[in-house]
């Protein structure tokens, strides 16, 4: 992989990353088109600790609060039916779920879930999830509500994100419509359910690629570090916007977007324009 390419698969990655639209299917897509064939699971998993680094950094003053009250909450300082100790409790049962099924699924979620043709299903199906989720749910929940019932519901919704092209955020931000949550708590909660998840997984990642057991193309450390510097930096920008977005609207447009781009995808796959 040149660096060019790494610059425009990090960029894709920061745009794609906290939007429901699935970042995994767009840098798969677009690595495709640069001639990389899918840059693989492991290039994916470690530029996502670049736009996980945005997160830490975007909500840096929630995670410093739950955290410090979670901690205190182990000694008796804080009680532990204080609203942050609850959610930091509930964002660790909610990554149970991904880290199990990750763990157990790890070789097919490496290699034959990365086939296009379910990439594109995938995009096709879930823009209809979201779009009934964001139908039927009442959107009156905050996160002061979550139950832990809720934060591991939220938790098999984000395991969905395993498949590419279900997003991480979109098949999260679904689940939290459905259970009656509102779009800017959905999205909180998703964006900070997803840290525990994205570091373990960037870091295993990180590890295979040291010890030369990486599947998949592209894992050059230079090509991997120019990507995931620029993803943390359009990250960024894109949760910045993105929240301020969800206050005022619907996720009308991404699914739409997202069920051309699979058409597309099908058209493309289906005259062997592009191989799965």
């Amino acid at each position: 992989m040149d660096y060019w390419t790494a610059v425009i698969l990090g960029v894709v990655q920061g745009l794609t990353e906290f939007l429901p639209i699935s970042s995994s299917a767009h840098v798969s897509i677009v690595g495709r088109f640069l001639g990389q064939d899918d840059p693989g699971a492991a290039f994916t998993a470690i530029t996502q600790l670049g736009t996980e680094a945005a997160v830490l950094i975007y909500f840096r003053h929630d995670i410093a609060r739950i955290v410090a009250a979670w901690c205190r909450s182990l000694v008796g300082r804080v009680p532990r039916s204080d609203p942050d100790v609850l959610l930091g409790w509930w964002v660790i049962l909610g990554t149970i779920p991904i880290g199990l099924l990750g763990l157990l699924l790890q070789d097919w979620i490496e290699t034959d879930l990365r086939s296009l043709w379910i990439t594109a299903t995938m995009l096709l199906v879930f823009a209809f999830v979201i779009l009934a989720a964001e139908r039927v749910g009442t959107q009156r929940k905050e996160l002061r509500d979550l139950t832990w019932k809720d934060g591991l519901f939220f938790g098999l919704w984000q395991a969905l994100a395993l498949v590419p092209g279900v997003s991480r955020s979109g098949g999260t931000i679904a689940g939290g419509l459905f259970m009656g949550f509102t779009r800017e708590a959905a999205a909180r909660y998703s964006f900070l359910l997803a840290i525990p998840a994205v570091l373990a997984s960037g870091g295993l990642q990180l590890v295979k690629v040291v010890t030369g057991d990486a599947i998949g193309s592209g894992t050059a450390w230079g090509a991997i570090g120019i990507a995931t510097v620029i993803a943390f930096a359009v990250g960024y920008a894109v949760i910045a916007w993105f929240m301020r977005y969800i206050t005022t609207h619907t996720f009308t447009p991404f699914m739409i977007y997202r069920i051309v781009l699979a058409l597309v995808l099908f058209g493309l796959l289906g005259f062997g324009v592009i191989q799965p």
